[in-house]
């Protein structure tokens, strides 16, 4: 049982490696707030989006969905 689960995991390594290999994100993120503009939850959210899209070295988008208790922004 041990062999056939390091044959998979080392099966694997080749596709993991390949998935690595692609730039993301290609294109901008959209951070989805499901609170209203303004508030702290906003702020923490903008805050964030500036270090990721200095990360990603791409375009973070805050999305502010407020309304039907979060449910809007959530789905």
């Amino acid at each position: 049982m041990a062999r056939l689960a390091v044959a998979v995991l080392a099966a694997s390594v080749p596709v993991i490696a390949c998935g690595a290999a692609e730039n993301y994100p290609e294109r901008a993120v959209r951070m989805v707030v499901p609170l209203g503009a303004g508030g702290a939850n906003d702020t923490v959210a903008r805050l964030l989006a500036q270090k990721l899209s200095e990360a990603f070295k791409s375009p973070v988008v805050v999305d502010n969905r407020p309304g039907a208790a979060t449910n809007l922004g959530t789905e």
